[in-house]
């Protein structure tokens, strides 16, 4: 039995304009690899390929040549969605449920039963720092706190891949170091997690292996610990510090 959670394979994406004509190559001959109960970071600057390529590992955009699988098969199929978790970037939530009632909410969808739902819930709650205000309602809560109660979301299904999209964004320091030691105390259990992020530092803290895409192409990866230096420096050396002008004749 393979170990690959996620197989991309020469993936192309062009978008086209309403004439078809072809005006953007976000994802350029892609081939990726995501093994069983690692953390595995995809890097990149703005417009290089990653949400692109996340959209298409979760099957919401088709590849337009190359071939995506989750779990050996289409992530369009029931069956590998059943086993999914993701936390988008941005987290839309009903504001006029209670944070209780939400993960209660996603449990159902999960098909889960009313006793099982409630138990998780409250197991949830507790593990992402809410329980105190399981039964406020979540459109009176911090960036913060709406963050974890997303996160603890993706959770209620308890997934074998979890995707997430920039995990710690508004997170204060003690929100972000907590969420970064559920993430590793998660994969030790055995589940997969691949992870977005700008922020090298957390990426650096709990990615086993990264990949770094730029203008749709990957440029680098490997294993965190066989970088031979911080992954900020190794990755500015991989795709530049993005500065297109002298600063000095800028202010002159």
């Amino acid at each position: 039995m393979s170990d690959a959670i996620i197989e991309l394979s020469g993936v192309v994406k062009i978008f086209r304009d309403f004439w078809l004509r072809p005006t953007v190559k976000a994802v350029d001959g892609l081939d990726l690899e995501v093994r069983r109960g690692e953390v595995f970071g995809l890097l990149g600057p703005n417009g290089s390929g990653k949400s692109t390529t996340i959209k298409m590992i979760l099957g919401l955009l088709a590849p337009t040549a190359g071939s995506v699988k989750m779990f050996g098969k289409s992530p369009k199929s029931k069956e590998s969605r059943s086993r999914l978790g993701y936390l988008p970037e941005l987290s839309y939530l009903h504001p006029f449920l209670t944070a209780r009632e939400t993960l209660r909410y996603y449990a159902g969808l999960c098909s889960l039963d009313r006793k099982t739902a409630g138990e998780r819930a409250s197991q949830l709650l507790e593990m992402v720092g809410l329980s105190g205000v399981a039964d406020r309602r979540v459109g009176g809560f911090s960036k913060g706190m709406s963050r974890r109660v997303a996160l603890a979301s993706a959770l209620v299904g308890k997934p074998e891949l979890l995707v997430l999209d920039e995990p710690t964004s508004g997170l204060d320091p003690i929100s972000t170091r907590e969420v970064k030691l559920l993430v590793k105390a998660l994969a030790a259990k055995g589940m997969t997690v691949l992870v977005t992020s700008h922020l090298l530092a957390d990426a650096e803290d709990i990615c086993d292996r990264i990949m770094i895409l730029n203008h749709g192409k990957s440029v680098a990866g490997g294993r965190i610990s066989e970088l031979g230096s911080s992954l900020e420096e190794f990755f500015l050396a991989k795709v530049g510090s993005g500065d297109d002008f002298a600063l000095a004749d800028f202010l002159a």
